[in-house]
């Protein structure tokens, strides 16, 4: 009703008016604003079923807590578990570079011990021949010059960790000798070491060549 009377004002000012004009468009942008706002009044909320959620209970919130304590500890002990095998692994392999580095010569050192017992028994022959007796000198300087030579040898594999064992006399260990006779026990405990047949060599303590070794038995009458 206020529109129609409004428009009727207008009317009665002159049509070709710029000032009647623009009245006329302020009060139909007023009154469409006015329907809007009065239409969304009437509808309401868009999505009525739209409720504030509830917050969680105190026994839920306790049996998540439980649950997430639960799930740490089992990831903690996964984690210690992870830790120690790669400690483990990182120790095995620090072990294997540390014996690759110590017996990567074994081979070789097993086929140098041949070298020597050859050496050993050359120098043992020259001194049979170079005895007081025979007044050969060049006899005696070949086993001169084979002793240092034997002496030097061992001194490098010594140098090296190869060892000659020495059993004569001590207990048989089968972890580093090889039986290949009995004797009879003149004087010796049984079960001793009387004799070597051929040397056993150890590199840094690993037993890379057996002793071929005799053992003292009890005489039987």
């Amino acid at each position: 009703m206020y529109l129609f009377k409004e428009l009727l004002l207008v009317t009665t000012l002159n049509s070709n008016s710029c000032r009647a004009c623009c009245y006329l468009t302020s009060l139909l942008c007023h009154y469409t604003a006015a329907q809007q706002r009065s239409t969304g009044d009437e509808c309401g909320p868009e999505d009525p079923h739209d409720e504030p959620k509830h917050p969680l209970s105190d026994c839920a919130i306790k049996h998540k807590a439980i649950k997430l304590e639960e799930q740490v500890r089992d990831l903690t002990e996964r984690y210690r578990k992870a830790l120690a095998d790669s400690e483990n692994v990182r120790r095995r392999t620090q072990k294997f570079v540390e014996d690759a580095k110590l017996f990567g010569i074994q081979s070789f050192c097993r086929d140098l011990v041949e070298v020597a017992d050859i050496l050993e028994k050359t120098a043992e022959s020259a001194a049979e021949e170079a005895e007081p007796s025979n007044p050969n000198p060049t006899l005696k300087k070949i086993y001169e010059g084979l002793s240092l030579i034997e002496a030097k040898l061992q001194s490098v594999f010594a140098k090296h960790g190869l060892q000659k064992m020495n059993p004569v006399g001590g207990k048989y260990d089968p972890y580093d000798h090889e039986i290949v006779c009995h004797v009879p026990a003149e004087g010796m405990q049984p079960g001793t070491i009387a004799l070597v047949t051929q040397d056993g060599y150890k590199l840094h303590g690993r037993t890379i060549r057996h002793a071929l070794v005799g053992v003292a038995v009890e005489s039987q009458e």
